[in-house]
């Protein structure tokens, strides 16, 4: 049983609640419609047929993220086996195998450039990787070992090969700049830990998911809040924009995907898969935003027609939970990262 809350305590939280229940009731005031609704006369989606391409192999313990370059063709991958392993997906060979000190790695990152790598986890620090670059073992080399985390690292985003962001579980968002190697930005995001973040198209604008059960949107200029957004009754595991720049997408412990759209400051759709079951790990959006795509505690990877919310299938392959996805930017191939070990591409 957990403790229970002062009288003080109890009326901030009775206030903080009545708050929350009073934005949501304005929200439905102007909530005329439904996603579904509006989108009844349009045709159904095509079933989306998506097979394993290549099978990347190469990790010997659990993987915990992948990311793609921005060049459309390379992937990073980060395991518990205390690797990360640079992936050519159009081969499926390795490109560089990179020791790291600490195996607790929970999120990778690729630059857009594909010249420098990063990643984090329960070294409570951000490690990032000059691709093109090697040290005298051969493996790419340290350029920054960003620290002063108060918690695990969960989350870090590449605006540009000199500034990155990263979101921890300290609850705090830390902007920094590779060249000095100085934090241009440290401030308390969420009232829980970070543990995911995507970058609008134009890399101005951010959102991200936390255990709170929120969202929130980021000018990448300014620490201040831009919008918050509710809905989700457990941990925002995963937020992914939407290509337009308008939207995004979630997945979600509380076993749901949703749809939050920034003009109408509220959740436009939500999206179930037909068991409800398991929860999400991870979310990615096609390139044309008519799919949302999440990867799932049953092993397989769940996708919706964003426009009808209609179920459209399963990528099924997985032996185990999968803990990232990762859609190329120009949505030609989807990768999947999982606890049976492997890397699989899709297209």
């Amino acid at each position: 049983m957990p403790p229970k809350d002062d009288p003080e305590t109890a009326k901030l939280r009775k206030e903080l609640e009545d708050l929350m229940n009073k934005i949501k009731d304005e929200q439905k005031k102007v909530a005329d419609t439904t996603m579904a609704e509006a989108c009844a006369s349009l045709a159904d989606a095509s079933k989306v047929r998506l097979v394993t391409r290549k099978m990347l192999k190469g990790h010997i313990n659990k993987v915990n993220s992948v990311h793609f370059s921005g060049d459309n063709r390379h992937a990073v991958s980060g395991s518990l086996d205390g690797k990360l392993i640079i992936w050519d997906t159009w081969t499926g060979n390795k490109v560089q195998v990179i020791p790291l000190r600490s195996s607790w790695v929970m999120s990778v990152a690729f630059a857009p450039s594909g010249n420098f790598v990063a990643c984090g986890g329960m070294d409570n620090m951000c490690t990032v990787y000059d691709v093109n670059n090697r040290d005298s073992t051969g493996a790419a080399k340290i350029t920054r070992e960003l620290l002063g985390y108060e918690g695990f690292l969960s989350s870090c985003r590449f605006l540009d090969d000199n500034n990155l962001i990263t979101g921890s579980g300290d609850m705090k968002i830390t902007h920094w700049d590779l060249e000095k190697n100085v934090k241009t930005q440290d401030f308390q995001g969420h009232n829980g830990d970070v543990v995911s973040m995507s970058l609008a198209p134009d890399s101005n604008t951010y959102v991200t998911g936390s255990v709170d059960q929120s969202c929130k949107l980021w000018d990448a200029r300014s620490p201040d809040c831009k919008q918050v957004f509710f809905g989700h009754t457990a941990d925002v595991n995963s937020v992914c924009f939407h290509p337009g720049g308008q939207a995004f997408g979630t997945g979600s412990e509380d076993k749901s995907a949703r749809l939050y759209d920034l003009r109408s400051d509220q959740q436009v759709a939500q999206y179930a898969p037909p068991t409800g079951n398991s929860g999400f790990t991870s979310c990615a959006l096609s390139s044309s935003g008519r799919f949302i795509l999440c990867g799932s505690d049953d092993n397989s990877v769940h996708i919706w027609d964003t426009l009808k919310t209609t179920h459209n299938g399963c990528l099924g392959g997985h032996e185990n939970r999968i803990t990232s996805i990762s859609m190329c930017t120009n949505g030609m191939a989807l990768c999947s990262a999982s606890w049976d070990n492997n890397v699989r591409v899709w297209g």
